[in-house]
């Protein structure tokens, strides 16, 4: 199955400058731009989910070949 990763760089809300990424894995239906298109409903469920961090960029990208997924 094709997937491809919605990145999240995520901050968190009391210590802004302590980020790191969080990767969100779907099922690929499209292209990257398809991923663009359907990315800000997922990252708003999820940033309702964590709401002690903060989405600071987002990219879509294809998992390298033999990434753990």
């Amino acid at each position: 199955m094709d997937m491809v990763d919605l990145i999240l760089t995520v901050c968190l809300v009391t210590n802004p400058a302590t980020c790191h990424d969080e990767h969100l894995y779907f099922e690929r239906r499209g292209g990257l731009l398809q991923c663009t298109m359907l990315a800000p409903p997922e990252i708003a469920k999820w940033s309702e989910e964590h709401p002690k961090l903060k989405v600071v960029r987002w990219k879509c990208a294809i998992p390298e070949k033999g990434q753990a997924i």
